[in-house]
């Protein structure tokens, strides 16, 4: 296609903009005719505001969803993940299954969550059920480890309340933050005695059908400081957080690595450790619960075609290997804590741009966005619903003409999850 691309952004980050300037795309202001605007969260919501009557033509791309809040605002994903687990019980579906303590037996990855102050009476009966629990409080809308606190004892919710004397709460339209409030996960597996989560890059492309992507090259964030569950240390954010916003104020910070570590080294870490059969189920189960969450957003989000989004996943391990989704965040940072970071962050919005506009090209919004495999880069494709549906169909007419399915067409095989090749 003839021309170069122009391109705008309001993030100024060194990793998005040689990126840009090495594929020679013109930059221009947001006042003249752009095709690619990498844009913040703020400026995306002014875009499909209804009141500036913004219309996108075929040839201009964003890098938000116009509500992608549904997955990354901690209570709206809480939501949107209940409420597809209930679409799924009314439809009979065996992926909603329950144990026999009424817990999903493959939809299990959030921690219990309640939204305050709506659910504060919900959130008395699940604490009483176990007193001597500890619960993280969230603000909805923050990142970066803000307004974060741990509580073990209701009386602390008075930080939060400003009516704690009838222990209601003020509401939000009055002005007070709404928060979550999430049963802590106080066994996370520890490495070095240190906690640790997963920072790993998914880039959605579609959400009907959906089509997303893994980037190989995520992260683990550590802690600086030796993780215990002992109460008296509910208060340091050291132990508990590992968002590097917080941990690089530590006395213990390391400058050099950034208190992080590849997920490949990650994986042979739990590989030589915990065997190779445990480690691949546990990303198996990381992959699964990618999908899932993207699944349950998907009824509710704008799939508008002029939208790509690439969302940072926060996943904790416990102890006994089982993944928990904790966040979704919609502008996972571009900043540069180390020289393997700023490799790793240039590479990721390169990877990106490859797949959104391939060869360069001028944004053309009517293309399938199926890019060649030798175009993906570091990516992965992790599921392809278009693609999953032809293979359902091909499997049911060959099982309809009677056609052997094989094993795993046997009875008996519905109840369980999937295998990885019908959801990848």
């Amino acid at each position: 296609m003839a021309g170069k691309v122009k391109w705008v952004t309001d993030i100024e980050k060194s990793v998005l903009i040689n990126n840009f300037e090495k594929r020679e795309w013109l930059q221009v202001t947001e006042n003249d005719d752009w095709n690619f605007y990498w844009m913040s969260i703020q400026t995306i919501r002014t875009v499909f505001s209804v009141d500036t009557g913004y219309r996108l033509s075929d040839d201009q791309m964003v890098n938000h969803f116009p509500n992608h809040y549904e997955l990354t605002r901690k209570d709206l994903l809480v939501k949107n993940i209940k409420r597809y687990r209930k679409d799924l019980e009314k439809e009979g579906n065996p992926l909603a299954e329950k144990d026999d303590n009424g817990k999903y037996n493959y939809l299990d990855f959030v921690p219990v969550t309640f939204m305050l102050p709506a659910d504060y009476n919900l959130f008395v009966e699940e604490y009483r059920k176990n007193p001597s629990s500890t619960w993280i409080m969230k603000p909805c809308g923050k990142a970066q480890g803000k307004g974060i606190f741990l509580i073990n004892k209701l009386s602390q919710i008075k930080k939060w309340s400003r009516d704690s004397r009838t222990s209601t709460f003020v509401a939000a339209a009055s002005g007070k933050e709404a928060y979550v409030i999430s049963l802590y996960i106080d066994n996370p597996l520890l490495i070095g005695g240190k906690k640790f989560d997963l920072r790993l890059y998914v880039l959605v492309t579609t959400y009907r059908p959906l089509k997303c992507y893994m980037y190989k090259l995520g992260f683990c964030r550590f802690c600086t400081v030796k993780y215990t569950p002992s109460t008296s240390e509910l208060d340091n954010m050291f132990v508990h957080l590992t968002n590097v916003a917080i941990q690089r104020h530590g006395d213990d910070y390391n400058h050099v690595h950034g208190g992080k570590w590849t997920v490949s080294n990650l994986r042979l870490y739990l590989e030589s450790t915990r065997g190779m059969e445990v480690t691949s189920r546990l990303f198996d189960q990381i992959h699964w619960i990618v999908v899932q969450s993207l699944k349950a957003a998907a009824p509710v989000m704008n799939n508008d075609k002029h939208c790509f989004e690439c969302y940072g996943y926060d996943i904790i391990i416990d102890d006994k290997l089982k993944p928990w989704l904790i966040e979704v965040n919609a502008s996972p940072s571009l900043t540069s804590s180390t020289a393997n970071d700023r490799i790793l962050k240039y590479n990721l919005i390169n990877d990106t741009l490859n797949i959104v506009t391939p060869n360069g090209d001028i944004p053309d919004c009517r293309w399938n966005r199926s890019p060649p495999r030798e175009a993906l880069g570091n990516y992965q494709v992790l599921y392809d619903e278009e693609q999953a549906q032809s293979e359902n169909a091909e499997r049911d007419l060959r099982s309809r003409s009677g056609q052997s399915l094989g094993s795993k067409g046997t009875k008996g095989s519905a109840g369980v999850r999937p295998a990885a090749a019908t959801w990848k």
